[in-house]
């Protein structure tokens, strides 16, 4: 039987909403987004069928017909393959998340002492658009110019959302500088977090727990009662999200070829 989990649900919402083309067939769903071809996880499939899932060479030669010119492989599985090996020869890796939901407002910890928080604005943009292009290329070596292409296209789809009222973005900072992000988005009356970030400098003092329940606040106000985070199984974040309220819902499996650098 076909599923689709809340992270992959939400996911096709959010997407639906920044302008993405999504056609949906049998099996699986081919999400393309024009004004953000850098996007890899905006320019993908989501397959449907878990009984298909094993038949790597099907699915590869299925994204290259719908995405001949670009230079790296993304899909979206509902579960992890039996057999992992055909995946791992096409030089494809296999990535467990996990999807986490609370039916209850996630709580709100406390702000740690000499920071301060506020949804993002005006100059706050730039210092996220140059955090996560640092980011991008320092941890996975892809190329500046298409990763700067890319972050600043997301981060002018996010600022319209927020202007439309479909999303709010917020930031901790201390001083002027920005040390902990994240954004949610109205799916309907699911809120869906988004890029909970915080520098290492600054991690384990609360600051994501706190904007986690600044983020669930606003959108309760917007009418949301169910929360939805996705995040690597590996990922000790996951603990955080338990911790304010969040519970395991159906992970997913993201098989994924990086592009080689040119």
């Amino acid at each position: 039987m076909n599923r689709i989990s809340l992270g992959q649900q939400t996911d096709l919402a959010i997407l639906e909403l920044t302008g993405s083309e999504i056609n949906t067939y049998e099996d699986h769903v081919v999400v393309k987004t024009p004004q953000n071809p850098n996007y890899h996880w905006g320019n993908f499939i989501l397959v449907l069928d878990p009984a298909k899932i094993n038949d790597c060479s099907y699915w590869v030669s299925r994204f290259e017909h719908e995405f001949p010119d670009k230079d790296w492989i993304a899909l979206d599985l509902p579960e992890m393959p039996s057999d992992t090996s055909s995946w791992e020869k096409q030089g494809i890796a296999l990535e467990k998340l996990d999807v986490l939901s609370s039916n209850s407002t996630p709580s709100k910890a406390p702000l740690p002492s000499g920071y301060t928080t506020r949804a993002l604005q005006g100059s706050d943009w730039e210092a996220l658009i140059l955090q996560e292009i640092a980011g991008l290329v320092s941890e996975y070596d892809y190329e500046p110019e298409k990763v700067e292409a890319f972050v600043r296209e997301t981060n002018a789809a996010r600022q319209r959302l927020c202007r439309e009222e479909n999303a709010a973005w917020f930031g901790a900072f201390l001083g002027e500088d920005l040390v902990a992000n994240l954004g949610v988005i109205k799916c309907g009356k699911t809120a869906r977090y988004q890029s909970v970030e915080t520098h290492p400098d600054h991690r384990r003092k609360g600051l994501a727990s706190h904007l986690l329940g600044i983020a669930a606040t606003w959108s309760e106000q917007k009418a949301c009662d169910k929360w939805v985070i996705v995040t690597e199984e590996t990922n000790d974040a996951g603990r955080v999200y338990r911790r304010a309220g969040f519970k395991p819902d159906v992970p997913t499996v993201n098989a994924y070829r990086k592009p080689k650098r040119s």
